[in-house]
């Protein structure tokens, strides 16, 4: 097998994130679901951006978020994604890039627009997402490039993008051809109402050996499984996957792999800002400590480093030099 060129490459929602600070009476007074992830309309989308108070555009979607985590820490990373040839499509193209993480899908012309989520972001924190996915649902199988899939260390598919169905089934080519170059595929199961209309679908790649290294939240994990109790959804998934790693918020982060079990706390904050981007982070930093052979439990403790940077501030991208962080608080 030829030395892989990429550390990570990743299929995702191109999005370009609008988020604004707001109180929890107005998530009630919009029929917000507080924490959660909506899928909007067109209609939709403008009622919650004019409701908006003033916002920052931030480019975003769940795997790029990952992949800008990856590119700080040092890892070398390309991007495929559906943006349209609009200004938030350039807006997004140039951000990633500027990142240093290779994305050459081309602008898709025409409507549907480029995606957006539209975050309000109230004063705990919490982060309610509504995802008006756009040109981005439409990423077409086409549209892979097969030879930068099989030059990856790792395939990253995030959870969100299965949803549509031209780009799930651009997702099962890719994993094909990941598994066919003898690379392995990562995969996010990115929120719990992705579980709800696809599990099945994810839990027959689980079960036919498809996905190597799993990313789910407590939650996510209990949707997956049917399983209430932690410890027994966790050595579930254990049993027909390589690798799970499940976060728990504040109360860490756990990862089973090859019989070794590893548990790390949540790094230390001052104060969560913003839990936009949490996950994202986290598996960025899990990735990199795997790409680069560090042991399981120093895996875990990047990835809780990074999701701490990332909820000290707005925005799901980081901000800290990620290095320095790592640098002290890892040996």
């Amino acid at each position: 097998m030829p030395d892989p060129i990429y550390d990570v490459i990743a299929i995702g929602n191109a999005i370009v994130d609008v988020m604004a600070p707001c109180e929890d009476v107005e998530i009630a007074a919009l029929g917000l679901a507080k924490g959660g992830m909506t899928l909007v309309d067109t209609a939709r989308a403008k009622e919650l951006y004019d409701a908006m108070g003033p916002a920052r555009e931030i480019s975003g979607g769940s795997a790029a978020n990952t992949l800008a985590g990856l590119a700080a820490l040092g890892a070398k990373c390309a991007f495929i994604g559906q943006v349209a040839d609009d200004q938030l499509g350039e807006v997004f193209a140039h951000d990633i890039r500027a990142g240093g993480i290779a994305f050459d899908t081309a602008a898709r012309a025409g409507d549907p627009p480029t995606a957006r989520c539209l975050i309000f972001v109230t004063p705990d924190g919490q982060r309610t997402m509504n995802t008006f996915l756009g040109a981005s649902q439409f990423l077409p199988a086409q549209a892979l490039d097969e030879n930068a899939i099989a030059a990856a260390s790792v395939l990253y598919l995030e959870g969100y993008l299965w949803d549509p169905e031209e780009p799930r089934k651009a997702m099962r080519r890719a994993i094909a051809a990941a598994r066919n170059a003898g690379r392995k595929v990562a995969f996010t199961l990115s929120d719990a109402f992705v579980i709800s209309r696809h599990g099945d679908d994810f839990r027959a790649l689980i079960a036919d050996g498809q996905i190597d290294i799993l990313f789910a939240n407590e939650h996510e994990l209990a949707a997956l499984t049917g399983l209430d109790d932690f410890q027994a959804g966790l050595m579930q998934l254990a049993a027909n996957v390589p690798t799970v790693v499940v976060t728990r918020s504040e109360h860490g982060a756990h990862a089973v792999s090859g019989g070794e079990h590893a548990h790390v706390p949540a790094q230390p904050i001052d104060k969560v800002v913003d839990t936009t981007g949490a996950g994202d982070l986290f598996a960025a930093g899990f990735l990199f400590g795997h790409v680069r052979g560090r042991p399981l439990e120093d895996c875990l403790t990047l990835g809780a480093i990074c999701a701490a940077e990332v909820i000290s501030h707005y925005g799901a991208r980081p901000e800290a030099d990620l290095n320095m962080l790592v640098a002290a608080n890892v040996g």
